[in-house]
């Protein structure tokens, strides 16, 4: 087959040469219209790109960064040539997050989710629109999830990389604390294959104000004073009603002989639960750590100003609610949680691991 080209434009084959659309895309390129994008993006460009499709703050970082070395696989999986990471935080409304009631809480949390979505998305397209290969993973759930129980399942560790970019730092309860909205924060990561001409910096203190209030409202105890986390017991009473909570109630669905039996392990207000979360965005059990802590400089005031009526309003309540609690048999979790919150029954519960096989 022939091949044909004009000054400046590829050697093609004549049919595909002859296509409509290729002539229209070479009539562009030699009218000028269809030159490359920068080399670098302007960093003022980027951030105001964000914060107009509704982002709280934003801040950039190099994927060479030394922190993100173990994001790197996984990052040029999804997007081969990544050379920068976005990260976006999006504020959430504080009394919302604080509510004893899990349906007003957990509604925050999804709401400012998807908005992190939706702006993710809109700042992913532009950067398209400008020439750019860019990808926005999810802020949240769904994820990688036939990779569960083998590999880790998100696609970017959004926290890590907001800290690498100047946007907070990790706190005791592991979730990452923004100077000005403390924790009230969601966060999200675009992938884009240049670089920025200017990267973020990592916090030069630390926003948290050490009062421990977040280790004293976990009801399992998985936070420690000195900074020890215990994660499985964590997930296994936060996440009851996602990943390996779900795994682990169809295993009990599947171990019971018959109607009675299964009413007699889990009781109807659990079992719509998890309908509910099965219906709809599933429910955090706790998230007690974000709705307590008073850290960040539009959080901090009621605190500072009386200390006591903070600790009546915000966290006495969520430690006066009587919820079940579920934790994994024998563990320090139970012990914590029988011996700290003792009108808060608790459930023993596999957490969903699969029990190692027999010899």
């Amino acid at each position: 087959m022939t091949a044909v080209h004009a000054e400046g434009d590829p050697k093609l084959p004549a049919k595909l040469a002859a296509h409509p659309s290729v002539r229209a895309v070479l009539a562009r390129r030699r009218a000028g219209d269809a030159a490359s994008p920068p080399a670098v993006i302007d960093a003022a460009w980027l951030r105001e790109l964000c914060l107009a499709a509704g982002a709280d703050d934003v801040g950039a970082v190099s994927l060479d960064h030394p922190d993100l070395a173990g994001e790197r696989t996984y990052v040029q999986a999804a997007l081969p040539g990544t050379r920068t990471l976005v990260a976006m935080a999006f504020r959430m409304n504080r009394d919302n997050c604080r509510s004893t009631a899990r349906s007003v809480a957990n509604q925050e949390f999804h709401q400012t989710g998807e908005q992190a979505d939706h702006t993710a998305r809109s700042v992913t397209r532009a950067l398209q629109d400008a020439g750019y290969r860019a990808l926005n993973p999810s802020v949240g759930f769904p994820q990688e999830m036939d990779r569960f129980g083998t590999d880790r399942i998100w696609v970017v560790a959004h926290k890590t990389v907001a800290v690498a970019a100047g946007l907070g730092v990790m706190g005791l309860h592991r979730n990452v604390i923004h100077p000005k909205f403390g924790s009230f924060v969601l966060l999200v990561t675009v992938l884009v294959d240049a670089e920025v001409s200017e990267y973020g910096q990592a916090l030069d203190y630390n926003p948290c104000i050490d009062c421990k209030l977040c280790v004293t409202a976990c009801p399992v105890g998985a936070i420690g004073k000195d900074g020890e986390f215990d994660g499985l017991a964590c997930t296994t009473h936060n996440y009851r009603e996602f990943m390996s909570g779900f795994t682990d109630w169809v295993q009990t669905v599947a171990d019971s002989e018959d109607a009675a039996d299964y009413r007699s392990r889990v009781t109807d207000a659990e079992s719509a639960s998890m309908w509910q979360s099965l219906s709809s965005p599933p429910g955090y059990k706790s998230g007690y750590c974000v709705a307590v802590c008073p850290a960040g400089e539009d959080v901090l005031g009621p605190y500072l100003e009386d200390r006591k009526a903070f600790m009546n309003t915000v966290l006495r309540p969520l430690q006066d609610k009587t919820e079940t609690l579920y934790v994994m048999p024998g563990s320090r979790a139970q012990e914590y949680a029988e011996r700290r919150f003792p009108h808060k029954p608790t459930k023993e519960v596999s957490g969903g691991w699969r029990p190692p096989a027999s010899s």
